[in-house]
């Protein structure tokens, strides 16, 4: 045991401890579960808040919920958000779509932030995680082996001695605090504010609204309106009125969230939609509301030691597109199966540290992003609608540059499919003698390991394939799953274990795969390897950048 642990007092151990039991922290915990750690989380709510803040659900978050087998009961608890109407003046001057290739296998939804926490922290207790609540995280110390955590909690005062520690604390991180890791950036002037609310209104079901009055091309009055579960039932924002601004915080402190000054009534409400809405409504049935203030910043590192920051603890922004939460839980799930394989003793060298090499940056694009568009609106700065709209689902969020990704040194530059880094592309249409219905790819990726996909053209290929699948079993065991992929038309005696047909030639298209090209793809659902001509040495050679 750690010699910064005082014996005085009373003490627990836990692989990780994760701080905060928001959307963040509980994909952390809820991955590092199925990756068969143990795990604690603390939250200083004695019970979830009933806020609809975060109620955006990216489709690629939708994609890393099917992974982690909570996807379900997501869909059951959300609606469909199919895309936003933009008034200007009164007058509408665009209608976003929020349409995406055929080959995505989920679209946006709209799902109330108590909902997004329930249904992980049900998924987290089914894993044999655990929650406690009204838990005040107080402090760290760490050494080169472990994390002393100080706590207060019904109890009185207590230590947790972990592993790893993880801040999911949000913008006023005390584990950010604790670490001594800058977090520069700035805040918006405008305060503004939130209720939930049924609108009366005969807007089209599933999209959303923003309107504004503008003078001189200056936006001067907002109004954004975003469909929840239930009937006529929206998010609404807007700016403040004088009689409810409050003061904002002294100086060098963050200013960005729910603030505790007076609650906006539905009169404040109805006040800014008689001005903005696009037709004549009534606010009523206010459930919730509050003030909020807007910052933008950004953490210097992602982690220090043997603790981390993820979410709201190390990027905020405006909530513009809802990329704050989905960013968060992509940092979730970029750390936890990282942080497995540490606490197992399987981690190569240095693995940790990648967490902040590809994550870092794709908090400072959105935090770039999401200030733009907080000004210009979404997809102010872009030509091209399908791009637009393909960023704002996390679609094209990459780790190009990443120290555990690379392509085979002697492949000439795929001309299609995904390239180390990108996302793994779905594709239906996959086939097995032993099956009566169709599966898809990332049907294949539901386990805690690598995926590695071959690709058989005929059938000397796929004796090929299925000899390289037995020789990666027998080295990697559990770390690698393997399948066989082939095309329709090759002669192959059994399409069954680890054999599928690519009857519908979705993954040839999508993945660009010819000849015996090879595809290995990281427990998160990203790309590490690929080659034209797999080989086991080269595949070996991407994988000691992970393994141990």
């Amino acid at each position: 045991m750690t010699s910064a642990v005082d014996p005085k007092i009373p003490h627990t151990s836990t692989d990780v401890l994760v701080v905060g039991a928001g959307p963040v922290g509980l994909t952390v915990a809820l991955e590092l579960r199925r990756h068969g750690v143990d795990v604690m989380v603390v939250d200083r709510l004695a019970q979830r808040a009933p806020f609809a803040k975060a109620v955006g659900i990216a489709p690629r978050t939708l994609e890393l919920w099917d992974s982690m087998g909570v996807v379900r009961p997501a869909l059951d608890a959300g609606i469909t958000m199919r895309g936003q109407l933009v008034y200007v003046n009164g007058t509408q001057t665009a209608q976003l779509e929020l349409s995406l290739p055929e080959q995505v296998p989920y679209r946006f939804l709209a799902l109330p932030q108590y909902e997004t926490e329930r249904v992980l922290a049900e998924a987290l207790t089914e894993r044999g995680g655990r929650v406690q609540r009204g838990v005040e995280f107080a402090g760290f110390t760490q050494d080169h082996d472990h994390v002393v955590a100080t706590v207060h909690g019904p109890s009185g005062v207590s230590t947790v001695v972990c592993r790893y520690l993880v801040g999911c604390d949000g913008a006023h991180s005390l584990v950010r605090k604790g670490l001594g890791v800058g977090f520069e950036g700035d805040a918006f002037p405008e305060e503004y504010m939130l209720a939930d609310v049924e609108l009366d209104w005969s807007a089209p079901v599933g999209f959303g609204v923003r309107a504004m009055h503008q003078r001189d091309g200056v936006t001067d009055d907002l109004l954004v309106c975003i469909p929840l579960p239930g009937e006529r039932r929206y998010r609404v924002s807007m700016l403040v009125p004088d009689e409810l601004a409050t003061a904002p915080p002294g100086s060098g402190e963050v200013a960005h969230g729910l603030e505790g000054g007076r609650r906006p009534e539905l009169r404040h409400v109805q006040a800014v939609l008689d001005r903005l809405a696009p037709q004549p409504t009534t606010a009523s049935r206010l459930r919730w509301s509050s003030v909020f203030r807007i910052s933008h910043r950004l953490a210097s590192r992602y982690g220090v030691g043997r603790v981390f920051l993820a979410g709201d603890a190390a990027h905020i922004h405006p909530p513009t597109g809802a990329q704050g939460m989905n960013t968060g839980i992509q940092d979730g799930c970029n750390l936890a199966w990282k942080l497995a394989l540490a606490v197992r003793g399987q981690a190569a060298d240095g693995l940790l540290d990648s967490y902040d090499a590809e994550r870092r940056p794709v908090g400072e694009e959105v935090v770039g992003r999401t200030v733009r568009q907080a000004r210009h609106g979404i997809g102010a700065d872009e030509t091209d609608p399908a791009v637009v709209i393909a960023r704002e689902a996390q679609l094209l969020v990459g780790y190009p540059d990443s120290p555990l990704v690379g392509a085979d040194p002697a492949d000439a530059a795929p001309t299609s499919g995904p390239t180390p880094g990108q996302r793994a592309p779905d594709a239906t249409g996959l086939t097995q003698d032993c099956a009566a219905v169709p599966t898809r790819v990332h049907a294949l990726l539901r386990h805690p390991g690598h995926t590695l996909l071959l690709w058989a053209a005929d059938s000397a290929d796929w004796t090929t394939q299925r000899a390289l699948a037995a020789a990666v079993d027998q080295r990697f065991a559990s770390a690698v799953r393997t399948y066989v992929l082939v095309d329709p038309a090759a002669d192959v005696p059994d399409a069954s274990g680890i054999t599928l047909r690519d009857s519908a030639g979705h993954f040839a298209a999508g993945y660009g795969a010819a000849g015996r090209s090879g595809f290995l793809v990281r427990p998160d659902g990203y790309l590490g390897h690929r080659a034209n001509e797999i080989a086991l040495a080269g595949l070996a050679g991407n994988l000691a950048r992970t393994l141990r």
